[in-house]
């Protein structure tokens, strides 16, 4: 939680919410890792890998931002999906700020024949007025990401094609990948953001619980492995946290899949798939937690999990979304 703290309070200090929000696979989360400069948010090449909104934080100059990393904007059909997506327009509503990333190489495919269908959804919602960002004239930033990918005359016809909608208050050029115009990017927000006390401590990086990023770098290391034969829907749960005498931690986790063929392949020929997960997931945890980790990975069976609104509350997700 904020820890509005007067010890944090400078003169003329600034402090806000910065959204982030755009279309699966934009590069939301691998923004979010690079302005933070750790891992925040998990990274796949499966789409709408980020299921609930994620806090990084940062400073620049005399602000201090709080990057909200949103899931992406997509058709909702089952009640997970309509879940995040609400979350998006909660925390782009929230927010002082909205960064809308596109993935720059993707829509330049399109050339003039248009914009995809998912940078047309996520246009079509940050223009609603019900959502409640145009009608609040919330400073709403285009930010074209892989620029990396598309020759620089492109760029700026990409942009025209944008800025014809007259709902951005500046266009930006990165390549979160490549970490390119990352600085240019904050100093921007900086210039928009609230005068107003620290949030949180200044060496803070994110409010995410310990227990759920575990259960976060984990999930990712599934999908690295099985992003193919695992459908999108399975998840990972922190069942027991155990601070140890030595200083170590142990970790008990429970990944949920929905047919027994689910699981048979996350466990692998004689473990091995499972093995090699929990060895890339303990030693990220490592890392992150510099100690040493002991990490007891389970499969089950659970084919409506997404009926749970545990998995939700935990999540800030609401269930009856």
């Amino acid at each position: 939680m904020p820890i509005n703290n007067p010890e944090n309070k400078q003169e003329n200090s600034k402090c806000g919410f910065v959204a982030i929000v755009g279309a699966p696979n934009a590069g939301k989360s691998t923004l979010m890792n690079a302005l933070v400069g750790q891992k925040i948010s998990i990274v796949s090449q499966k789409i709408q890998t980020t299921r609930f909104p994620v806090r990084g934080i940062i400073m620049q100059d005399n602000a201090q931002i709080i990057f909200i990393d949103t899931p992406g904007v997509f058709n909702p059909k089952q009640r997970l999906d309509r879940a995040m997506v609400a979350s998006v327009w909660t925390g782009a509503r929230d927010a002082d700020l909205i960064v809308h990333v596109v993935d720059a190489g993707l829509a330049q495919k399109f050339g003039k024949s248009g914009l995809p269908k998912g940078e047309e959804k996520a246009l079509e919602d940050i223009e609603r007025t019900e959502a409640g960002i145009k009608s609040q004239n919330k400073n709403t930033l285009l930010l074209l990401n892989k620029i990396d990918t598309v020759p620089k005359h492109e760029l700026l016809d990409l942009a025209q094609s944008f800025a014809q909608k007259e709902i951005y208050k500046e266009i930006l050029f990165v390549s979160a990948l490549q970490e390119d115009g990352l600085e240019e990017l904050k100093q921007c927000l900086g210039k928009y953001l609230p005068e107003s006390p620290f949030l949180y401590p200044e060496d803070q990086a994110s409010d995410i619980p310990l227990r759920l990023m575990a259960a976060e770098i984990t999930r990712e290391k599934v999908f690295h492995r099985l992003h193919d034969e695992l459908p999108y829907n399975a998840n990972v749960e922190t069942d027991n946290w155990k601070e140890l005498k030595d200083g170590s931690v142990r970790i008990d986790q429970t990944l949920y899949v929905g047919r027994e063929g689910h699981k048979a392949i996350a466990i692998g020929k004689n473990g091995q798939t499972l093995k090699w997960i929990s060895s890339q997931a303990r030693h990220e945890l490592m890392r992150e937690l510099e100690r040493e980790v002991h990490l007891f990975l389970h499969v089950k069976v659970k084919d409506n999990w997404q009926e749970d609104s545990r998995h939700y509350t935990a999540r800030g997700l609401d269930y009856k979304a």
